[in-house]
């Protein structure tokens, strides 16, 4: 009898479960970004967050989960339900933490369901606006005279601004003073105020800095010019040959939840994405939505793997790790 009714049980269980799945969602989700507000992967998040509602019928609400170089967030979602209440929205920095740093809360590639990539985005060295180098030869000029005591803001190890600041050292042969901050936001409040020389970011947080003149802007890190800014050059062709990086966004789950509900998070990802404000919005930013056949979990899982084999060998020429 005590068998038969744990049976009974675990069929009920999995009959609500599998409702749940189908009713999927009743209430708000909360899509976590790792990095401060007002910056370019929380400006992503919500222009996407604010589409998929739309499409679920109930909101998307984004909590910034800044520090630890964007571990923290990530360490937070895989505690959650995976019920897909609880949601993930990262960049690059997914695919350089597991060599970048010794210790994590959670494996990159195990512990979470894939969504959907959601975009790849470009990214442009700025200045601060008092900065003396009119261009990347006065830029590369400047930091050989003043070496360490060149000034470099990035969002912390781990971050993609702390990423093109490492591929930018190597690529001046120099080393010069990189300072971490808990977000792009709060350095490009130091950048702007004269406070740190320089900075690589995602165009999604520079664009508007760019066209209203308050930055220096020396090229932008793609082979190719952008549309959103066609006066600034490939830094490629601005004195630093092959230098070459973009920064992607994907969306993920905790692992465990429901394949019905992964489809549902990939369905609203993948309208957000075909979204006309969106499209408008992230255009403006410098970038645009992936292509719908990589607004999935396969593809965003195949990127990962193929990002963390890119980057570890860079990290570990680098010697750059943290704890």
């Amino acid at each position: 009898m005590r068998k038969w009714l744990i049976a009974a049980a675990g069929i009920l269980a999995l009959g609500i479960s599998g409702a749940s799945a189908q009713n999927f969602p009743t209430r708000s989700i909360t899509m976590m970004i790792p990095f401060a507000a007002g910056g370019p992967t929380d400006t992503v998040g919500r222009l996407v967050a604010e589409s998929m509602s739309k499409n679920l019928g109930q909101q998307v609400i984004v909590e910034n989960a800044a520090g630890a170089g964007g571990t923290r967030a990530p360490g937070l979602v895989v505690k959650a339900a995976p019920d897909g209440y609880t949601i993930l929205l990262h960049h690059i920095g997914m695919s350089t933490a597991p060599t970048l740093y010794r210790k994590l809360a959670f494996n990159v590639l195990n512990d979470f369901e894939y969504v959907g990539l959601v975009t790849d985005a470009p990214m442009s060295l700025i200045g601060r606006p008092g900065l003396e180098a009119k261009d990347m030869k006065g830029v590369l000029a400047y930091i050989a005279k003043t070496k360490e005591k060149t000034s470099y803001a990035n969002a912390g190890i781990g971050s993609a601004s702390h990423l093109c600041g490492m591929l930018l050292q190597a690529a001046a042969k120099q080393q010069f003073n990189t300072i971490n901050f808990n977000g792009t936001g709060p350095a490009m409040t130091d950048i702007l105020g004269d406070r740190v020389d320089l900075m690589c970011d995602q165009t999604t947080n520079t664009t508007g800095q760019i066209k209203g003149g308050k930055v220096k802007a020396y090229g932008v890190t793609t082979k190719t010019r952008v549309k959103s800014l066609p006066d600034l050059p490939p830094l490629d062709q601005a004195g630093l040959p092959g230098f070459e990086v973009a920064v992607w966004h994907g969306i993920y789950a905790p692992k465990g939840t429901p394949k019905e509900v992964v489809a549902r998070l990939t369905t609203a990802l993948q309208a957000a994405l075909k979204d006309p404000k969106v499209i408008q919005a992230f255009a403006e930013l410098g970038t645009e939505p992936v292509p719908q056949n990589q607004a999935n979990g396969p593809a965003l899982q195949a990127k990962l793997k193929a990002e963390i084999e890119k980057w570890r060998p860079l990290i570990q020429a680098a010697g750059q790790f943290a704890d």
